[in-house]
This record gives structure tokens, C-alpha cells and sequence, in this order.
């Protein structure tokens, strides 16, 4: 039985599908950016990738999660 993914992560499989990159491909993306704010990460990916808010905004925060930083 497949569980149900809730949050951020349920966007993954759209994100992958449309922009061509796997989730790990864009952590680390935005480990090179040196970037660190929400703010700053979700122009980076609006901006230069052309990604949507609700696929940027699951993006950065899954990975300022796993950072242990705030979301904003």
C-alpha cells in the first residue's frame, strides 16, 4: 500500500517531471548558490529557473529544513 506524502515532499514528482532535475540535483543547486534566506533562495529559483512559487517554495523549504533553518 503506497503511503501518502504530505507536505513539501508531494510536489517532488511534479517538480521532477516538469523542470528535468531530480530533488537532490536541486539541493545541490542551491548549495552552490551560497544563498541561505527563503527570500533569496525562492528568487533564485522563480527568476533563473522560470519555477513556479508552489514548486520553488516546497524546494526551499525541504531544504532549509534539512538545514535546521527557519522557513522565512
Amino acid at each position: 500500500m503506497a503511503k501518502n506524502v504530505r507536505g513539501p515532499a508531494a510536489y517532488f514528482p511534479s517538480i521532477e517531471a516538469k523542470y528535468g532535475r531530480s530533488i537532490e540535483e536541486w539541493r545541490t543547486l542551491m548549495d552552490g548558490t551560497g544563498l541561505t534566506t527563503w527570500k533569496e533562495l525562492m528568487a533564485r529559483l522563480q527568476d533563473k529557473h522560470g519555477m513556479g512559487h508552489g514548486h520553488a517554495n516546497a524546494l526551499v523549504i525541504d531544504y532549509l529544513e534539512r538545514r535546521g533553518k527557519a522557513r522565512h
